[in-house]
């Protein structure tokens, strides 16, 4: 019985032995089938996600290439925007610039007209001013003329009325009042020369003639060596001591001491007349035609 026993136990662990590697050979091929299977299953899944993944692919690839699209239209629109902001600013500015410079140039032009009126006004005030200064000059002259014709006009008219008189007495002497002889020869005796040479002066000593001149055509009427008179009858005065007659419309004064050679009484007999030499005027005496008194001339 017990071999039995242990002859069965040993088939059955051989009957085992045969089983399990079977049955284990059999659960290895379940499991690679199964793995197969789940591999199987999982590429077809993943075919089916891929498959499935495609459609939303392009959707993202097709909302991609849309926001690209998007961006790309608006970073044009906004070039174009700021292309077109640049360009109107440029516009605006240059706008700007041409106004500035049409009203800096009419304002220049204002200015420049303002200026040439302003200028033809002070030119026209200029000009009324030198002429009227031209015409109150010429009137002055033109008065002074007039005053100086007609001064010299009397003064030919009492000339001539004196000559006048002198030809109607002839060789009559005039009758003065034995006063009147007496101051007149006091005034003449008193002024004559001791020492001639060294008392007379002549005008360039005396620092040169600075009394009244008498017109040349007036001058060249009366005076000169052609046209003698006598001082006798003329009419006389003493002033500052010195004597003074009038001749020719004119005031005569001695300002020199007569020679103590001339006659004593040359003053009534003798022909002189007036001179103008070396810058002054002077009384000659005919008789003594060499030696010249200096004399003032005055209106």
């Amino acid at each position: 019985m017990k071999t039995i026993g242990i002859a069965s136990t040993a088939f059955l662990s051989v009957l085992l032995g045969i089983a399990v590697p079977a049955h284990a050979r059999q659960e290895r091929q379940g499991e690679k089938q199964d793995q197969h299977e789940q591999k199987q299953g999982q590429h077809e899944q993943k075919q089916g996600q891929h498959e499935q993944a495609k459609p939303e692919q392009q959707h993202a690839q097709q909302q991609q290439r849309q926001d690209q699209s998007k961006r790309q239209e608006h970073a044009q629109q906004q070039q174009r925007q700021d292309q077109s902001k640049r360009q109107e600013h440029a516009q605006q500015q240059q706008r700007q610039d041409q106004s500035k410079r049409q009203e800096h140039a009419q304002q220049q032009q204002r200015q420049d007209q303002s200026k040439r009126q302003e200028h033809a006004q002070q030119q026209q005030r200029q000009d009324q001013s030198k002429r009227q200064e031209h015409a109150q000059q010429q009137q002055q002259q033109d008065q002074s003329k007039r005053q100086e014709h007609a001064q010299q006009q009397q003064r030919q008219d009492q000339t001539k009325r004196q000559e006048h008189a002198q030809q109607q007495r002839g060789n009559e002497r005039p009758q003065h009042t034995q006063q009147q002889q007496r101051v007149e020869q006091s005034a003449w005796q008193q002024h004559r020369s001791q020492r001639w040479d060294s008392d007379h002066r002549t005008w360039q000593q005396r620092g040169g003639y600075r009394g009244y001149r008498i017109p040349d055509n007036r001058f060249r009427g009366y005076f000169g060596p052609d046209h003698g008179f006598r001082i006798y009858g003329l009419p006389f005065l003493v002033v500052g001591g010195y004597p003074r007659f009038q001749y020719g419309g004119y005031w005569i004064s001695t300002v020199d001491p007569w020679p103590e050679y001339w006659g004593d009484d040359w003053y009534d007999n003798d022909d002189v007349y007036v001179t103008y030499v070396d810058n002054g005027y002077y009384l000659y005496n005919r008789r003594y035609p060499n030696v010249g008194i200096a004399i003032s001339i005055s209106l």
